[in-house]
């Protein structure tokens, strides 16, 4: 395979412009081309102040900011992209518009040049198919902002020839960035993993469990998030999530796992798509999210004594040890005094269930989250069936928040909230690694670089216990009779086999 020096980038807009960047930083000499001699100039523009501002900064030298402009060259003529070595399509995300532009290149680059796609969401076999080399397409999918995100997904597709994927992983090294690889599959990594979190949060919310900003809360500080979905999908902007959540819905023939939300697509034609519309699951002011102000806990008057089931042992121990340090009154014995404030700690089941299925009093019975390590999160989730006495209720919510820790108090969910979500993500990667869409390795890389998850979703698996997670989705599956909740076969085998989800 011919070294790679010259590259050709087609589209000047926000993708191709971190392209060029990173690309020309390289060391590679960058020719950009766009039909739009605004949006060449407006690119030359911003590329020139960019490398002015990281000079400025020390991030780069005068030097190396001067070098690095001196590599880019705008054209407007395709033709002008025959001496590349690999030009980068970067166009509009309609595959026909990509099939006939890919027939184009190949009238005007030699027969060694490689023709990539950085499509996020198209089939590169698709998209090579009408090519008379389809050996030498294959997919190159970076993330917005392109010099941030430094992962980038290098896709095979059917007829793509390996050597091919070598260089772009090469490449992908020289110019600074981690690459993953990936099968010509749906979403591909990374918008595959992450129906996970969103299309759940979406369906809690769509459940009446709990509102958009509680959801968000429980995902940043319980369960370790950066942001949670509602916050990312403003963020990311939800006209172009839903559009990935339905692509990816349909692509794979109405799988349930990824079944999107209604929801979505009432704000969507609403036009609430997040802060480019000052507007979503938000209300934002100059581009910044108002906060969103929660009700103080109730105060805990007088002792109060609580019985907490055994029914999960791992729930159970967790549970009374907080008490112990919140300083509560815990009841022993098999059966609750008629009086004590009864706790039950559930995986994947909600609280009805478990009421019913122990014999306890309902309206006593308040269901605590114990997934997550109590020592190393900053909001407990307590959970209330149709039956729970608003008494009871107000005193589970004075114990759990007496040492000031925020609590968030939900309706009946199979599954709490993070419980839920954090199943699906980790089913979903689980189910990718199935495919062997990509290696577990890379699964957990391209996630943790290209969502900003506290671990990739198969570590996180692992670190939360496979078992547990095996746990809430069959009970998620079984009290819910979804079958958007059955677990991966390759989650099933590796807690039967005492595997950790990275092994293959």
């Amino acid at each position: 395979m011919k070294a790679i020096q010259t590259v050709g980038v087609a589209g000047a807009g926000a993708m191709g412009r971190g392209i060029a960047q990173i690309a020309a930083q390289a060391g590679l000499r960058v020719k950009l081309f766009d039909t739009n001699p605004a949006a060449l100039n407006s690119a030359r523009d911003a590329l020139t102040n960019t490398w002015a501002m990281l000079a400025s900064k020390g991030k780069m030298t005068a030097e190396q900011a001067h070098e690095a402009l001196g590599k880019l060259y705008l054209i407007d003529e395709i033709e002008d992209l025959s001496d590349c070595d690999l030009v980068i399509e970067a166009i509009i995300e309609r595959l026909e518009v990509k099939q006939p532009f890919f027939q184009q290149l190949e009238s005007v680059v030699s027969a060694q040049c490689m023709l990539v796609s950085n499509t996020s969401s198209l089939s590169i076999t698709a998209i090579a198919a009408v090519c008379q080399r389809p050996e030498r397409v294959a997919g190159y999918h970076f993330f917005n902002p392109v010099p941030l995100m430094k992962v980038v997904e290098v896709i095979d597709g059917l007829r793509t020839d390996p050597e091919v994927g070598d260089a772009l992983m090469a490449l992908s090294v020289r110019m600074g960035h981690k690459p993953v690889r990936a099968k010509d599959m749906p979403g591909f990594i990374v918008n595959h993993a992450g129906r996970g979190m969103n299309t759940e949060g979406l369906r809690v919310v769509q459940e009446n469990v709990t509102d958009f900003a509680t959801v968000d809360g429980i995902m940043r500080e319980q369960a370790g998030f950066k942001m949670g979905p509602f916050e990312l999908m403003d963020l990311t902007g939800l006209d172009v999530s839903h559009a990935v959540m339905e692509s990816i819905y349909h692509q794979f023939y109405e799988e349930p796992r990824f079944r999107p939300s209604p929801i979505g697509a009432v704000r969507v034609a609403g036009g609430l798509y997040g802060r480019k519309s000052q507007g979503g699951f938000y209300a934002y002011t100059d581009g910044q999210k108002q906060p969103v102000l929660e009700s103080a806990p109730p105060t805990l008057s007088g002792p109060a004594k609580v019985w907490v089931s055994a029914a999960n042992p791992f729930g159970h121990a967790r549970a009374v040890e907080l008490l112990k340090r919140l300083g509560a009154k815990i009841q022993g014995g098999h059966i609750p005094d008629v009086d004590s404030l009864i706790i039950v700690t559930p995986f994947g089941e909600d609280v009805s269930t478990a009421v019913f299925k122990q014999q306890l009093d309902a309206a006593r019975t308040v269901g605590l989250d114990t997934l997550h390590d109590f020592e190393h999160t900053r909001r407990r989730t307590l959970m209330v069936s149709p039956a729970t006495h608003p008494q009871y209720q107000e005193k589970a919510h004075a114990i759990f928040g007496v040492d000031n820790v925020r609590v968030s108090v939900v309706l009946d969910s199979a599954g709490f909230v993070a419980q839920r979500i954090v199943a699906m993500i980790v089913n979903v990667a689980c189910d990718i690694a199935q495919q062997d869409i990509a290696t577990p390795q890379d699964i957990d890389l391209a996630v943790s670089l290209g969502l900003g998850y506290p671990k990739g979703p198969l570590g996180l698996g692992d670190a939360l216990g496979a078992q547990h997670i095996l746990e809430i989705l069959r009970n998620m599956q079984s009290v819910t009779g979804d079958p958007r909740y059955r677990p991966s076969l390759w989650l099933q085998r590796r807690v039967q086999l005492g595997l950790s989800l990275l092994s293959t």
